[in-house]
Formats: C-alpha cells, sequence, structure tokens
C-alpha cells in the first residue's frame, strides 16, 4: 500500500506528498495536475495513451478532464515519492484572465516540462517543508504553494506561449443530450452505475451513448462517474462527521471493502488512512 506522507486541503486544491509503491488505474481530475518527483527512483505516467517518465529534470501535466495513470515504472530500488498538486480552476483564475481557461482539457500544450533550476530549487522547498516541518503555518504553505505554481502558471509563459495554449476560442461542442446526462451523473453519485437507463433519459442507445460520450468530453460515462465518486469521497473524508460506512453507502457501494478498494485503485490508499492524514488548511488569497 502506498503512503501518505502529507495531505493538505484547501481552497487550492489538494496538495499530497505520497511514496508509491503499486500503479494506478485510469483516472481523472477537475483540476489541473501538476506532478513532480520529490525522492527515490524515476517512474512514469501515462497521458492520453503515451507514457511520460517522471524524473528530477521534468515535470507531468495532466489537464482537466485528461485521462491518466501512474504507471509505477520504477528503475531502481525502493519507491518514488511523488509531490502531487491537484489545483482548482477557480483558484487559478484568481491570478489572472489568462487562466480562465484551466479547468478545459486541453489548457497544457504538453504533457511534460523540463524543469527550471528555479522550479527546482522551489520543489524542493516545498517537499523539504512537507516532509519535516511538524507544523506548518497557513501563510507558510501559502507561500510555498504560490511561488511553485505560478513557477508554472506565470502569465509572462502564457503569453509566451512557451507552456500553456493561449485562449482557446475553438472549444469542443457538447451536445445537449451529453450535457443532461452529465448533469443527472452529477446529481446522484451513486446512480451512474446504471448507465444504460441514462443513455435511455437522454433517447440514447447504450452504444451511441457511449461513443457520444467519448467524443464530447474524452472520458468514457464509466470514468466520468468514478470522477465525481471520488470527488465526492475526498470532500467527505475531509469531514469528520460522516463514517466511512456512510460515505461508501452514498456512493452506492454494496459493501464496504468495495468502497475501500475503489478508493485505492484511485488513489493508492485506502479511505481510512487518507482521512487521518488530511490537514486542511483555510487559505486565503
Amino acid at each position: 500500500m502506498s503512503i501518505p506522507i502529507r495531505l493538505f486541503h484547501g481552497e487550492f486544491g489538494r496538495v499530497a506528498l505520497l511514496e508509491m509503491d503499486a500503479p494506478l488505474i485510469s483516472h481523472a481530475h477537475h483540476h489541473c495536475h501538476l506532478l513532480l518527483k520529490a525522492a527515490g527512483p524515476d517512474t512514469a505516467f501515462r497521458v492520453r495513451g503515451q507514457s511520460y517518465p517522471l524524473t528530477a529534470e521534468n515535470a507531468v501535466l495532466v489537464n482537466a478532464w485528461e485521462e491518466h495513470a501512474y504507471l509505477h515504472d520504477i528503475r531502481g530500488d525502493g519507491n518514488t515519492v511523488i509531490l502531487a498538486l491537484y489545483l482548482e480552476p477557480a483558484w487559478l483564475a484568481t491570478f489572472s484572465k489568462s487562466f480562465i481557461h484551466s479547468h478545459h482539457p486541453r489548457f497544457f500544450l504538453n504533457s511534460t516540462i523540463k524543469l527550471s533550476e528555479e522550479q527546482k530549487l522551489s520543489i524542493e522547498k516545498v517537499v523539504m517543508e512537507l516532509w519535516w516541518s511538524e507544523n506548518i503555518t497557513t501563510d507558510r504553505l501559502q507561500n510555498l504553494l504560490l511561488n511553485l505554481t505560478l513557477s508554472f502558471v506565470d502569465p509572462r509563459e502564457v503569453i509566451n506561449g512557451s507552456i500553456f495554449r493561449q485562449p482557446m476560442s475553438n472549444l469542443s461542442y457538447m451536445d445537449p443530450r451529453i450535457r443532461r446526462a452529465m448533469q443527472m451523473m452529477r446529481e446522484s453519485v451513486n446512480a451512474p452505475e446504471n448507465l444504460s437507463s441514462i443513455a435511455r433519459a437522454v433517447n440514447l442507445s447504450r452504444s451511441h451513448f457511449f461513443e457520444l460520450f467519448r467524443r464530447c468530453t474524452g472520458l468514457s460515462p464509466l470514468l466520468y462517474a468514478n470522477v465525481l465518486k471520488m470527488e465526492f469521497a475526498f470532500t467527505a473524508l475531509a469531514s469528520n462527521d460522516v463514517s466511512l460506512i456512510d460515505i461508501g453507502d452514498d456512493l452506492g457501494f454494496a459493501a464496504q471493502s468495495h468502497f475501500t478498494r475503489f478508493f485505492k485503485q484511485h488513489q493508492g490508499v485506502v479511505p481510512s488512512l487518507y482521512r487521518r492524514q488530511i490537514e486542511k488548511i483555510n487559505y486565503s488569497i
């Protein structure tokens, strides 16, 4: 089982320092996703069907709603420690209107980027703080994350086109039937198990529904449903008011063990351990 060294939730999204010991299944997030190697051997992620190495010299960049998977491609002894940033599009947009499309699945130009010496230093600062500081103040974490994030999303780099796509005018057309299906799935995260009924509700055959859904979103309906389940789980786990059994029930799992297996396949950590490690930050800009 992977080991969560540090987990933070806040307005910025989530930040996690994880020691990975097994691959993760294909999944997605509504966040912009930065993946950085903190320690250990080189490894790799698969993004849109292509493998990208994660090393001390490069970062892996994943767009919102972009399908990806951790491959655990270890080429040495020990496990890789990964610094993973899940950045809320709304948080990014507070810095500049250049980022209003950061929720779009084609926001990043490339799935990998060579790190500058300044970025390496910023990564090292964040990793060392997360690894060794028992008590991280809100202001300290805020400054560390801002400095690191802005090194990737600096508006000057957007203007120069060196990392991000210019504001997009040719956003993908969304079929109204798929938009309706997505709304139905968002309204009840335990309902998408019966995808055939959703297809019928929007007047599509199951096969046409699956084909059209992927064409519009880049994801299968099942993968999209799993994204919704995981986001619900992350929010619920951050609250100690909801038991693990109730979370599993709310998500439509017939047994607690099914929820535990599902969560571990996506995050590498069982939900009980994830909950114990969460540190919530009241993050204000």
